[in-house]
């Protein structure tokens, strides 16, 4: 018998639609915390208010899984695409059907195979940025030796498994932990030294318990909710602005694109991209960066010129020139004007393949640069109007805090866009 949804998120009430904060864990999403991630119950929501039978679902920037996993309750195939290469490995462990018997028996076998497998950490520690590894550079580091070593015997391990699918389940676990095990913490845009890490220094044991910890807790999700009710789903890693072509026969769009706020998200992930073996050069990790959508400054690049289908973007791209020469980095107005013209591009090459009378739902937030505020909603209303859609629904999820240097309060909005075509 299928799981439903409803068993699935446990009845739970939700403070916002568009984010998890504030809601208790379900299964899957505790595999690694994403604070910004936008409620399953959205997904429900989409399909309930369709005016059409729904087969198929597109998320063009996938995330955590949300989209494509709650799909699979709700017996919708889903598509989606994830720039991040651990990101999109995650989201393929969460959607996977797998075999029970070989679970705990490759769990065991990696268990035992670390204590015994052989590692070179000093060649490890060379193939990482130097920061990493203890010593580190200039007194810090982001892992004790003691506990390197751990992790690494433990990757090791399971780069041995046969299973390819056991084998992806326990690398991007032992991902979701490696913060936990660290001296650093991810908070704001990037990631700070935990207090007082240095003089507590973290137990090599406490790598392999909150291992076997939480891969026995994801042994328990997926016999728990391995039986859904669609169990297909099409997975493509890679810059979304180009894959996008690689879609087709679109029922209904659902997706939460990076806000252009200069987060960069692969920021975020890099210490997993990194012992992951994802990233293995500076080269890597540029090419990453580079293709990400224009929603951040943090790597250098040609952008695209603004669209000119909406006068709000207009004024917005007017006021932030007047300002370039005060902003933190003048390269902003530049990007603001690129991220628009990027994310219409992909929505104007969704709604050709979108059935007739289908919807797209997107959960966008606003930004503020030096006082001027970067009206997202509005603009990409403005702009779809311009392609063609009907404006369903705009509606107006919560407010999100700005950065320190624009005051640190909460004045940015978060919304949600529903266009049917």
């Amino acid at each position: 018998m299928n799981v439903t949804f409803e068993e699935w998120i446990n009845n739970r009430n939700l403070p916002y639609w568009g984010t998890n904060f504030g809601t208790e864990a379900i299964a899957f999403q505790r595999w690694r915390h994403f604070k910004e991630a936008y409620a399953p119950e959205i997904v429900k929501r989409a399909l309930s208010e369709s005016e059409i039978p729904v087969k198929n679902c597109l998320d063009p920037f996938g995330g955590s899984g949300t989209t494509a996993l709650a799909c699979q309750f709700l017996g919708v195939v889903p598509t989606t695409i994830e720039v991040n290469p651990y990101l999109s490995d995650l989201i393929k462990a969460k959607l996977e059907f797998y075999d029970f018997s070989t679970l705990s028996k490759d769990l065991g076998a990696v268990i035992k195979r670390s204590y015994s497998i052989t590692i070179n950490i000093d060649i490890i520690r060379e193939s990482l940025p130097p920061t990493f590894i203890e010593p580190g550079v200039k007194g810090r580091w982001i892992f004790d030796i003691e506990c390197a070593i751990r992790i690494f015997k433990i990757l090791a391990a399971i780069n041995e498994l046969d299973n390819s699918k056991n084998k992806n389940l326990f690398k991007v676990l032992l991902g979701g932990i490696l913060i936990d095990i660290s001296n650093v913490k991810i908070d704001g845009k990037g990631r700070r030294y935990k207090n007082n890490w240095i003089n507590n220094r973290v137990d090599p044991v406490k790598v392999d318990k909150i291992f076997q910890v939480s891969v026995t807790n994801a042994i328990s999700d997926i016999t728990m909710y391995q039986q859904r009710k669609s169990l297909d789903y099409k997975l493509l890693t890679g810059d979304s602005r180009k894959l996008i072509n690689e879609t087709s026969d679109i029922d209904l769009c659902i997706f939460s694109p990076p806000y252009p706020n200069s987060f960069d998200y692969t920021d975020v992930y890099n210490v997993e991209l990194w012992v992951l073996g994802y990233l293995k050069n500076a080269f890597d990790s540029s090419k990453l960066r580079k293709n990400t959508l224009s929603s951040h400054v943090q790597t250098k690049r040609v952008y695209s010129l603004p669209p000119k289908a909406s006068k709000s973007l207009d004024l917005t791209m007017k006021e932030l020139e007047n300002v370039r020469n005060n902003l933190w980095n003048k390269d902003i107005p530049s990007m603001v004007g690129a991220y628009f013209h990027e994310l219409i591009s992909m929505i104007e090459t969704i709604k050709y393949k979108m059935s007739t009378n289908s919807k797209l739902w997107m959960i966008v937030g606003d930004s503020k640069y030096q006082g001027i505020y970067v009206p997202v909603a509005t603009i990409l209303v403005e702009l779809a109007i311009g392609l063609g859609f009907s404006v369903d629904t705009v509606e107006a999820f919560r407010s999100m805090r700005s950065s320190v240097q624009q005051g640190g309060r909460k004045d940015l909005k978060e919304t949600l866009i529903v266009l049917k075509n």
